[in-house]
């Protein structure tokens, strides 16, 4: 599901940049210039987090471009070898290209690729066009890729750290779950229903169980419960105290604890996921 393939056999390579972009009367919210940048200089954002696009969501915008223009500017960083690489407005992009427009109004800013990452995320979270599986990917990339903690990533897309956490857990599902997300035929909450069960062959039987039915988070929970509590995940009573500690440990470290005990010796089980994230959680823990 590559964006934009082909978009670098139109990009001169004997043209400079100076030459070409010109400055609009704009400026943006931020007091940065607003330049008018050809079409053909700018190649598409290679950590675009969303990789879905309703084409009737594309047509209409198509049609509001070519009567009224591009009202918000595209953001954009020049590329080392000439050029011009996006950082956010996908949308605003293939519907200019295919309007037919020659340039594009854009804000020219330096970003590093964890920087395109968020803040494409950022502008489609706020925007609400990613699915739930392209949110996911999302905040597990800022993870495994650039070692953040699901508290900083938290604090950088302005979510709360367990709606992170909630996000990722979707990648274990199984495949035809998380495709049923995607095609926004199941919501996350059914799904994170869904995730309370152990084993992956029952969490199909119940998924399938629901499909074509009008059945509520809710009715999922129910659903789930009546698998008796074998098939759960934590459904056997805890200790009040154990789950309370655990809610401070996460707090404290911004990723997931599990605390088991019984009588007075137990087990805490702490959670990462990358590298980077482990010796943070050594740095804290010593």
């Amino acid at each position: 599901m590559a964006l934009g393939k082909g978009l670098n056999s139109l990009i001169p390579q004997n043209k400079s940049r100076k030459t070409i972009r010109k400055q609009t009367g704009n400026n943006g919210d931020s007091g940065e210039k607003v330049w008018q940048i050809p079409l053909s200089e700018i190649v598409p954002n290679t950590e675009q987090p969303r990789r879905d696009f309703s084409h009737q969501d594309l047509e209409n915008l198509v049609v509001s471009i070519k009567k009224h223009g591009i009202l918000q500017p595209i953001t954009v960083t020049e590329k080392d070898d000439g050029g011009y690489e996006l950082i956010a407005g996908e949308r605003r992009l293939r519907a200019s290209q295919i309007a037919g427009l020659a340039t594009v109004p854009a804000l020219v800013r330096s970003a590093t690729q964890q920087e395109k990452l968020e803040l494409a995320l950022i502008e489609n979270i706020q925007r609400q066009n990613l699915n739930p599986i392209e949110e996911a990917f999302a905040y597990a990339r800022l993870m495994d890729e650039f070692g953040l903690t699901q508290e900083e990533v938290a604090e950088q897309v302005g979510k709360a750290r367990s709606t992170v956490a909630n996000f990722v857990r979707l990648l274990d599902l199984p495949e035809e779950v998380q495709k049923a997300l995607v095609d926004g035929k199941l919501s996350a909450g059914k799904a994170k229903a869904l995730l309370s069960l152990k084993d992956e062959k029952e969490q199909k039987q119940v998924f399938d169980s629901m499909m074509g039915e009008s059945m509520t988070v809710r009715d999922v929970e129910r659903t789930v419960a009546s698998k008796g509590s074998q098939s759960r995940k934590g459904s056997v009573r805890r200790d009040p105290n154990l789950v309370a500690s655990e809610q401070l440990l996460e707090d404290r470290l911004g990723t997931k604890v599990h605390i088991t005990g019984r009588g007075d010796k137990g087990t805490i089980v702490i959670d990462y996921y990358s590298k980077d994230e482990l010796k943070k959680l050594i740095s804290e823990l010593s």
